[in-house]
């Protein structure tokens, strides 16, 4: 079930309410990855994720898989940082290079 919303005469495309379950450690993972990353709320950084996972379907479920597994090796100090052209070599895309 979903709720839309839209005030009459808004230039804003209507709204839909989704419910999400999410276990509670990675929910508070959330939170504090919207706020460090300067969001206004929880919603805000979720439409964010998910407009950027629609929009670049070429990333896969793969990629962000290592990203947090190497999010969570840095965090824990079992890794080091990579420089981006080390990020864009690994990612197959030296021809993107600047």
């Amino acid at each position: 079930m979903s709720n839309a919303s839209a005030a009459p005469g808004d230039d804003e495309p209507e709204t839909v309410q989704i419910n999400l379950r999410l276990s509670e450690a990675f929910l508070e993972d959330i939170d504090a990855t919207w706020k460090e990353q300067g969001f206004n709320s929880r919603s805000e950084f979720l439409r964010y994720a998910a407009r950027d996972a629609v929009k670049h379907p070429a990333f896969s479920r793969e990629g962000w898989q290592q990203i947090a597994a190497s999010e969570h090796e840095l965090r824990s100090g079992d890794a080091e940082l990579v420089s981006r052209d080390e990020v864009r070599a690994m990612m197959g895309r030296e021809d993107d290079a600047e």
